[in-house]
This record gives C-alpha cells, sequence and structure tokens, in this order.
C-alpha cells in the first residue's frame, strides 16, 4: 500500500492555550480537510497526516496498522429508537454488539444513521466517519462515546474528514479537540455487556 507522509505545519511552541471558541456555526458548509488542520493549528495540536489510498472497511484499513503505529479506530454513527444521535469511536479490533450497546449506554434501540443525516451532522460520507468530524458539529446533536480500549494508546489514528488520509493525535490532544468542539466525550468498555 503506497504511504505518503505529509506532514501539517503547526506551531512549535510549548506552550498551551486555551481553547479558541469555535468558529463554525451549524449553517456553515462542511469543514474541509485543511479547515480542519487550521484548526488544531489554533488549538496548539501537532498531528501527522498519512495519504493512502480510499479505505472504507475495518479489514481494508488492517494494512494501515501495520504500517501507521498507534490505536487504530473504527467509528460507528448510530441513532436510537428517540432520535438521539451517537458517535461510537471505538478501536479497531473491539467487537461491539450493537443489540447489548444501547442498553450499556442508557439508550433505546440503536440503528446506524443514515447517510444524508451523517452529512447534515458530521459532514462526512459513510467510510469516512472520524471523531474529527465533530468538528461540523458546534450544536452538539451527537454524543460521543470512546472505548476505554481506544485510551490505551498513546497515538490514535483518525481520518481528517476524507478516508484517503489518515492522521495520528496524541490522546490527550484529541480529547482536548473533542471538547473544543463541544462536545463531553463518555469514555466507555465498550466490551462489557449488560444483562
Amino acid at each position: 500500500m503506497g504511504l505518503r507522509p505529509v506532514f501539517t505545519p503547526l506551531d512549535t511552541r510549548l506552550e498551551r492555550k486555551p481553547c479558541p471558541t469555535m468558529t463554525i456555526d451549524a449553517a456553515s458548509p462542511p469543514a474541509t480537510r485543511q479547515e480542519l488542520f487550521n484548526r488544531l493549528a489554533e488549538l496548539d495540536i501537532r498531528v501527522q497526516t498519512i495519504e493512502h489510498p480510499a479505505v472504507f472497511t475495518v479489514a481494508e484499513s488492517e494494512a494501515l496498522e501495520r504500517d501507521i503505529a498507534g490505536g487504530h479506530t473504527k467509528n460507528l454513527f448510530l441513532k436510537d429508537a428517540k432520535g438521539r444521535l451517537f458517535l461510537i469511536i471505538a478501536h479497531a479490533q473491539t467487537g461491539i454488539d450493537l443489540k447489548s450497546l444501547h442498553k450499556r449506554l442508557g439508550a433505546a434501540r440503536f440503528s446506524f444513521g443514515k447517510a444524508d443525516l451523517m452529512k447534515t451532522v458530521l459532514g462526512v460520507s459513510p467510510g469516512s466517519v472520524t471523531a474529527f468530524a465533530l468538528i461540523n458539529d458546534p450544536t452538539g446533536r451527537v454524543s460521543v462515546v470512546i472505548d476505554q480500549a481506544l485510551m490505551e494508546f498513546d497515538t490514535i489514528n483518525c481520518h481528517p474528514l476524507e478516508n484517503t488520509a489518515t492522521t495520528s493525535i496524541a490522546r490527550e490532544d484529541l480529547l482536548r479537540f473533542i471538547r473544543a468542539c463541544g462536545h463531553t466525550p463518555s469514555v466507555t468498555d465498550l466490551t462489557s455487556t449488560v444483562e
């Protein structure tokens, strides 16, 4: 698989600044990859991005796991029977049982969110769902759930709004980015079951 590193130009200062206020609103068009990188730079978050052929499934992503260090993600955009939206950010190898997950999260039964709803709320298409898409949800329509297993990695790998690249980000910086987007992530053991 042809991987090509792309280093995003980011501020090299060591001081951390408080997160600036989001400037994207619900009426704005979805953020582009460059706008995402600009936002990360505003937050003094350093990332590294690798270009690669488009991947649509976890199986297609397995080759990347050998070439890119860190925790790799799979992301589920879910809607419960009450209309609440969830972004599940899981370790790529975590088995998720949707029939029991809704109980674990105190939600109604889950179904996958439709592509048009995903595009409206997160600004991405199927195959490109990512934690970084929260930049497009400033009103907080989506509840964010992160797999506890993913938090064991110092570096986490996510698509930068497109499935033709993978961006590596430090675990704490990813959490800070999510909070800067107006979301409070819930870290949960996604393999646990509720009887």
